[in-house]
């Protein structure tokens, strides 16, 4: 269970869709019985239910059961948001991150009004509305999901077309001197310096605290003997119990191995902040 002020999430891993089913419902069922002890209610109708599979499982959701919660029935959904997520059952990201592209070039399309070329905004301030406004948007979670070298490239063009903005440079003028001359790196290094942090906020958060850091491989320098179970380092169970545990200090493996578990290479991002 996952919760941000009036937002929560119920997670559920099982060897069947059913089970899980069966398990959000009594989840559910205890947690509204603590809840009426305290005088609070939960909103039933906006509750959104979400299938994540392995890409193995080909089950749509249309042709997956309801969940009922108090007399109502609620299907599977193809995509869900929350906190800004778009969540999909294969937990892809071209579909989130297009989205954000959207919602960054409408964004754009806006702020680039106070400066026509030429006019306008002094140029440090158009560089911080596109720090401050324009990257988190764009960029927003890439800390989580890694976007394909088609959605980063699709990324990367309406940056270069706010560094152009911020720096009133020439259509002409290459994207490496933009970058230099906006003082903002291009968006892989962007992704790449953010995921790195990320990482670095898993492995310094305490294990009984962040289900994350207690599935890190146990080769990970932790001061905390709170650790996961192999069987239980991973959310969803689609992985057999036979699978290659990595080393903390090495990376994700290309092509990536069918058996490893992706939280295994999150330490390795801190590498170059921590040492050797």
């Amino acid at each position: 269970m996952i919760s941000y002020v009036n937002d929560l999430a119920l997670t559920a891993a099982s060897l069947s869709y059913r089970g899980n089913i069966r398990h959000l419902q009594e989840l559910f069922e205890r947690l509204e019985a603590k809840a009426l002890c305290l005088g609070v209610f939960f909103s039933v109708a906006k509750t959104e239910l979400i299938h994540s599979r392995t890409p193995s499982q080909r089950h749509s959701p249309k042709y997956l059961s309801p969940i009922q919660i108090k007399g109502e029935l609620f299907r599977p959904r193809d995509s869900l948001s929350w906190l800004g997520y778009w969540l999909t059952p294969a937990l892809d990201s071209p579909a989130y991150f297009s989205h954000r592209l959207a919602l960054a070039q409408g964004a754009f399309a806006l702020i680039r009004r106070l400066s026509p070329p030429g006019a306008g905004l002094a140029p440090y301030l158009c560089h911080r509305l596109a720090t401050s406004l324009i990257a988190p948007i764009l960029l927003y979670s890439a800390d989580l999901f890694t976007p394909s070298a088609g959605v980063t490239a699709r990324l990367n063009t309406l940056w270069h077309k706010v560094q152009r903005w911020t720096t009133n440079c020439f259509s002409a003028t290459p994207a490496v001197i933009l970058a230099v001359e906006s003082y903002r790196p291009p968006v892989p290094l962007l992704i790449s310096q953010g995921q790195r942090l990320a990482a670095l906020r898993v492995i310094c958060s305490p294990p009984e605290a962040n289900p994350a850091m207690a599935r890190l491989q146990t080769s990970c320098p932790s001061l905390s003997a709170h650790w996961a179970r192999d069987s239980l380092r991973t959310l969803t169970r689609g992985l057999t119990s036979v699978y290659l545990p990595l080393h903390w200090k090495t990376p994700r493996p290309v092509p990536p191995i069918r058996n490893h578990l992706p939280v295994d290479a999150v330490a390795n991002r801190t590498i170059l902040l921590r040492g050797s």
